[in-house]
């Protein structure tokens, strides 16, 4: 691999070492020969060392395209050694371990071991190899060949968490802090270790098998059991009912999307207990969801969440490891990495080559915990969901191009050459042609159209099915996984709550209790709400209505914005042309819309989460429901409203030229004649896009350049200061600090786009038939996506669990009752449905014929407030003009009055959107009681399950009291033949002592 290495001492200063080359030689030097040898004797090892020669390689890189340290003293050869070291920096490459070079004919020498030897010395702080048996992880997932790359130094113990801190710069009192907390996490059980091999200082830390069944019992864990006599019989019977002839047909025609068996293989299902240690020989220990690693990690995280940092008087503020790491005296608390199932992951989930592959949720489950895989097994449904939906829209999208040319309507305004319309400005606009938007009405009545009603009604009916769907399968998920009956009832109040109690006057007396020893136990007193809660709730909520009146502001100044653009000569075009009206001025007040809307978005996410860390929120559900019912409150109108004036208002309130209704002296803006659902169209592909595109950005683009730059930074050496150095990654847990932070409501921020989109499409897919599918192209790669960014640029999260998706499925539920008013007030007052149907009816005209001219009213030019200055228009000498109202002709006896058929149309609208909305609510209604939200089969295996775990329960109780009395009677028949012997020998030895006597 080398082409040089010198390994005597060096014949140059230190001083002509570069910022790199010192790093690099400070964290590891050349070994003896003696290093060399053990190395070479113990080539095991050698992978602990792989990380340090890449990166350091890397940071000696000229820029010739031959990585080599100044003077001599380093260098790698160029080609294919130098391009693979580059590819070292990749996010997500796994590099080859130093071992598979040795082994593999790679062209490396021992002195590549003689730095592995030394690297290994300076971890475990001592000149020679750790020894210890090779053992490759935690039920068998090991993190490389390393016995000790994510192990304690034995090579035995596993690292289930660890804690970093600076050891160069630690305060006196921060010491102090460390040295309590890290005393009672021992007191506790846990088992720590200490890594202080460069400036930041690890401790290790390993949970017992003892201390995991404590708190697996203290928090009602659920666990599999060994297997019950009957089991198989209900598994049977339960698979056979699955497997007809439609399940086997269809897994044999989607054969290429199922999951890889070999990397993947399927579970036996097991029945579920909630552990308890007087049962431990029930349980199947062996079993992949026998406490995996997020069980583990959650126990550990819940101890390091409720131990004290301060000697004496102990209170809830001086207690956790957030406190700590807020305080600065902890930089960072994770979890670990496991390199074998996350390189698994990374191949066969987290890859977009695999985007239409199933998901391996158990796998997820058991790496991330029951929350993460509910969500991505939400997506992956959701995602399939929007499959026959998609299909659906197109359909309705290809129909209105084949029907282009059938339009009446379009067809009349492209064949009208007289028809001369009103201008739309009241001075500096011209008179203008209807047959100046033949293409823009062709291009509205693709969405609008016979085919617009029944698309409505299958979106509405899709949204509901797809909701109740989602209820029965997560309900098998979480049978699966052993959380059926689980309820956040249990949770415990989060430090944090416990803490503020505490700093409460009025209730600190109650948040503790003091036994004769003195020892105070942290009580959890009830908080009024009147008292307490209701002013931080009174204040966050006030804030959110505060953040939505901005927004509603903002809206109205860009609506205000393209009515002063219409008033005013534009620099974008002709105010005149088809496309300034239709095009231009649509699609940037869209996009300086989604730009105040992202602005907005930022800045109250931030907010929201301080106004919630105000409330008392007790457990961590808690927190999490009220944080996202004020965030999705406020992205509601803020992503939404803008939309809703183009449905609802826009055009609908305009007045006529005689008297224009005006907003600042502006007149109000108007639809073109084909209607407003064509720009409605236009901003919600602007909208709904932006939105996914600036989303993309922000999770992906931006943390990819953020460690690429800190990447060439390291490489350049332009950080200065010492402490911005990076650390040389050499185990699990130094690599793992180098990445992203993950939050505890990450997912929040996913959850939260998704059912944005949602309301996309489910309010106003109907302006747009192929929203669905831009969803769906969307969100194939969305579940990919997030799965890399938790996988290659986030630490691994602390397990949850979790039952359900929360508080998102009922706003989803609320989004889709709303969803059913606004899809009838759209048809009803943004298309031309009942006025063709009222029109149809009362002119006896059913090929529509003459209804472009029925739409059109009539107005004497003379009777404008203010004329338009014309200059030399060829339109000065018009006496006549159009526009698109229900009014009466200047001629009539009432000019410019409402006719009766006006009266009529607004009657039939009103009519359609009762009968639309109580049709499609009886619908949804019936589909939600023929659809349970756990299946009858489902109910009946849960059943019969805790039947036959009660007789096992039984049965075991009867034995072990049989043992026990069985033991009992063994004893007391051992102590009555002892005692039955002793008196014999009592009796002989008296015998003896008589005839010694006589």
């Amino acid at each position: 691999m080398y082409s040089a290495v010198r390994t005597h001492d060096y014949d140059y200063p230190e001083s002509e070492m570069d910022e790199r080359e010192s790093l690099y030689f400070d964290t590891i030097s050349l070994a003896e020969s003696e290093a060399a040898a053990a190395a070479a004797a113990h080539r095991k090892s050698i992978s602990q060392s792989r990380n340090t020669i890449y990166h350091s390689a890397v940071d000696l890189a000229g820029d010739e395209g031959g990585v080599g340290g100044g003077g001599g003293r380093l260098r790698l050869g160029g080609g294919a050694a130098a391009e693979h070291a580059a590819l070292a920096w990749q996010p997500g490459y796994r590099q080859s371990t130093a071992l598979e070079h040795l082994n593999g004919g790679g062209g490396g020498d021992h002195t590549d071991a003689a730095i592995a030897a030394q690297t290994i010395a300076l971890q475990n702080g001592r000149n020679h190899l750790p020894t210890g048996i090779g053992v490759t992880g935690d039920g068998g997932q090991g993190g490389g060949d390393d016995e000790t790359y994510r192990r304690f130094d034995d090579g035995k113990r596993s690292v289930d968490f660890v804690l970093a801190y600076n050891g160069e710069t630690q305060l006196e009192e921060h010491r102090r802090k460390c040295e309590i907390f890290e005393a009672n996490l021992q007191r506790e059980g846990l088992q720590l270790e200490h890594n202080k091999v460069q400036r930041v200082h690890f401790i290790k830390i390993h949970a017992p098998a003892e201390v995991l069944y404590r708190y697996a019992e203290i928090l009602k864990i659920k666990v599999p059991l060994k297997p019950i006599p009957g089991q198989d019989q209900i598994f049977a019977e339960s698979a056979h009912e699955f497997k007809t002839c439609f399940s086997r047909m269809c897994k044999s025609l989607f054969s290429s999307v199922q999951l890889n068996t070999a990397l993947f293989p399927e579970r036996e299902p097991r029945i579920h207990l909630e552990f308890s240690r007087n049962y431990l020989e029930l349980y199947d220990t062996e079993h992949p969801n026998f406490l995996d690693a997020s069980t583990r990690y959650s126990i550990i995280n819940f101890i390091l969440q409720r131990q004290r940092f301060v000697e004496g008087e102990e209170t809830a503020d001086n207690l956790g490891i957030e406190k700590l790491v807020q305080d600065g005296v902890y930089t960072c608390a994770y979890t670990l990495h496991d390199k074998d199932d996350r390189d698994r992951l990374l191949k066969e989930w987290a890859n977009i080559s695999k985007w239409k592959n199933l998901q391996p949720l158990d796998q997820i489950k058991d790496y991330f915990g029951a929350k993460v895989a509910l969500y991505f097994a939400w997506l992956g449904f959701y995602t399939q969901m929007l499959i026959p939906i998609s299909v659906f829209g197109v359909l309705c999208f290809l129909y209105g191009f084949i029907t282009w040319n059938s339009d009446p309507i379009s067809r009349d305004i492209c064949d009208d050459n007289g028809t001369i319309m009103c201008p739309q400005c009241d001075r500096s606009c011209d008179y203008w042609r209807l047959n100046e938007t033949c293409t823009s009405s062709k291009f509205n009545y693709l969405i609008d159209n016979n085919m617009t009603v029944v698309f409505a009604f299958s979106m509405a009916i899709w949204a509901v099915v797809y909701l109740e769907f989602w209820k029965r399968y997560s309900a098998g998920l979480v049978h699966r996984w052993g959380l059926t009956g689980f309820t956040h009832h249990v949770e415990h109040p989060r430090p944090q709550y416990l803490a503020r109690i505490s700093r409460t006057k009025r209730l600190a007396g109650k948040a503790y209790e003091q036994d004769q020893a003195g020892k105070r136990t942290i009580l959890d007193p009830d908080v009024p709400f009147w008292s307490f809660k209701f002013l931080p709730n009174f204040t966050s909520y006030s804030i959110m209505v505060l953040f939505i009146c901005i927004s509603v502001i903002a809206i109205a100044g860009i609506i205000i914005y393209r009515m002063a653009q219409r008033a005013s000569h534009s620099i974008l075009g002709s105010e005149n042309s088809m496309t300034f009206k239709v095009m231009i001025l649509p699609m940037t007040a869209g996009i300086i819309d989604l730009i105040v809307i992202s602005l907005l978005d930022m800045v109250y996410s931030s907010l929201a989460v301080k106004l919630t860390n105000y409330e008392y929120c007790r457990t961590q559900t808690e927190y999490d429901e009220s944080l996202t019912i004020k965030n999705y409150v406020f992205q509601f109108v803020n992503y939404y409203s803008s939309l809703f004036y183009i449905a609802f208002l826009k055009g609908k309130f305009v007045g006529y030229p005689a008297k224009y209704n005006r907003v600042l002296g502006f007149r109000q803006e108007e639809c073109n004649p084909g209607g407003c659902l064509m720009e409605l169209c236009m901003q919600l592909v602007i909208i709904m896009a932006g939105k996914q595109a600036v989303n993309a950005i922000v999770e992906m683009l931006i943390p990819y350049l953020m460690r690429t730059f800190k990447e060439l930074s390291y490489r350049h050496g332009w950080y200065k200061s010492h402490q911005d150095q990076r650390l040389v990654p050499y185990n699990q847990f130094t690599e793992d600090y180098n990445l992203l932070p993950a939050e505890n409501n990450s997912l929040y921020v996913e959850y939260l786009e998704m059912v944005v989109q949602f309301g996309f499409i489910t309010l106003f897919s109907l302006a747009f038939p192929l929203a669905p599918l831009l969803a769906l192209l969307n969100n194939v790669i969305e579940v990919r996506l997030d799965a890399i960014k938790m996988l290659r640029f986030l630490r691994r999260p602390v397990g949850m669990r979790a039952r359900d998706i929360g508080v998102w499925h009922s706003i989803m539920t609320v989004v889709t009752r709303i969803a059913v008013a606004s899809s009838a007030m759209i048809i009803a007052f943004s298309t031309n449905l009942i006025p063709k149907i009222v029109y149809a009816a009362s002119m006896g005209d059913p090929e529509l014929n003459n209804y472009l001219n029925f739409t059109l009213a009539v107005f004497n030019t003379k009777d404008f407030q203010v004329q338009p200055l014309l200059g030399g228009s060829q339109h000065v000498n018009e006496t006549v003009c159009r526009y698109t109202e229900f009014r009466n002709s200047p001629e009539d006896p009432h000019p410019y009055k409402r006719p009766m058929i006006y009266w009529k149309i607004l009657t039939g609208r009103l009519a359609f959107i009762v009968i639309y909305q109580n049709i499609i609510t009886m619908l949804q209604g019936i589909l939600r009681w023929a659809v349970p939200d756990v299946s009858g089969r489902l109910l009946k295996r849960i059943k019969r399950e805790n039947f036959l775990l009660r007789e096992h329960i039984i049965e075991y109780e009867k034995q072990h009291a049989m043992k026990l009395v069985q033991t009992e009677l063994n004893g007391q028949q051992k102590s009555e033949g002892e005692l039955r012997q002793r008196n014999n020998e009592t009796v002989i030895r008296s015998r003896d002592e008589a005839t010694s006597f006589v």
